[in-house]
């Protein structure tokens, strides 16, 4: 009758102490009053399957709940890495890539023996590519507002370290640079691409690279109206690599870049000798038009060059 009398005094302080919707039971196995909406599965393979019930029927805050219910309760168990796993997966069905990949690389860091590993960097890898494709399919307004997404760097270096002779590493580090490229910072993807090829020399991505390289130095000799250097070392990297991939699909593109480039030259130094011209400097003049003359041949440059010779003529 004592003990009867206790137990519902208990429950009339329990009524006001928790809210209306939280409800307490007397477990005899624990001794104690516990909340159903907080307690834990006897074993962690019944947390797992009860996270994933919920998980099946789309309730994403309930199953993330369950998750870590299990995470914190049976860290060591072999079902914590799985609901770490699940809770990335919930991340991807709400749309939300990054927070994805970071839920995923907790199994890497933390459970680094999960059998989930390698299906996880294949995740992540894919995760950098939506993060990637998404940045290109932005409006131009939309980037000079919200910029680049440099969480692509992340997700792909990740990657990389994850498993960095992997299936998805040297394509990672491609699209590093590639990235960097569509960002305009041309030096900074050289110099990933040049990792590309020196980290991957004999995977498929280096080639690629190779002529991502001289794409790049065509890029930084854009704004360089007078500076030829950048465009011979981008001409000299498309015949490199037109050399070392003659059956390459790019190699039709790196042949029209060379011939594009060497135009570019041409008519860089047609403006020089015109300078000259202007300046009444015409043995400078003169020089210019021959020397565009005989190494531009076969650019529309040439014959504009020999008319203008014609017209100084012994000045």
């Amino acid at each position: 009758m004592k003990i009867r009398r206790v137990l519902l005094s208990l429950l009339f302080v329990f009524s006001f102490l928790t809210p209306a919707h939280a409800v307490w039971i007397w477990t005899p196995q624990t001794g104690k009053f516990i909340n159903p909406k907080w307690s834990v599965k006897s074993t962690p393979k019944e947390q797992l399957e009860y996270g994933l019930s919920f998980l099946e029927g789309k309730k994403f805050n309930e199953a993330s709940a369950e998750f870590k219910k299990l995470i914190k309760h049976y860290p060591r168990s072999k079902e914590a890495p799985e609901a770490q796993y699940y809770m990335g997966k919930i991340q991807e069905s709400l749309n939300k890539p990054y927070d994805a990949f970071k839920a995923y690389q907790v199994v890497i860091d933390k459970y680094p023996f999960s059998e989930r590993a390698a299906e996880i960097v294949e995740l992540e890898y894919q995760i950098g590519n939506q993060l990637l494709e998404g940045r290109n399919q932005r409006g131009k307004i939309a980037q000079v507002f919200i910029g680049g997404d440099d969480r692509v760097l992340d997700v792909f270096r990740t990657v990389i370290k994850n498993a960095p002779y992997g299936k998805f590493a040297a394509i990672s580090q491609y699209k590093i640079g590639l990235y960097l490229k569509e960002k305009g910072l041309y030096d900074e993807a050289r110099d990933e691409f040049e990792k590309t090829m020196n980290d991957y020399p004999t995977n498929e991505w280096a080639k690629a690279a190779q002529f991502q390289i001289a794409m790049a130095d065509t890029k930084r000799s854009a704004n360089a109206q007078h500076e030829q250097k950048t465009t011979q070392l981008a001409i000299e990297g498309f015949k490199e690599f037109v050399k070392s991939h003659p059956e390459s699909e790019l190699t039709p593109e790196a042949k029209a870049q060379i011939s594009g480039l060497r135009d570019k030259e041409a008519e860089n130094a047609f403006v020089v000798a015109q300078f000259y011209e202007k300046q009444k400097n015409f043995k400078s003049a003169r020089v210019y038009y021959n020397e565009l003359i005989n190494k531009y041949a076969d650019t529309v440059w040439a014959p504009k060059a020999l008319a203008r010779l014609k017209i100084i003529g012994d000045k």
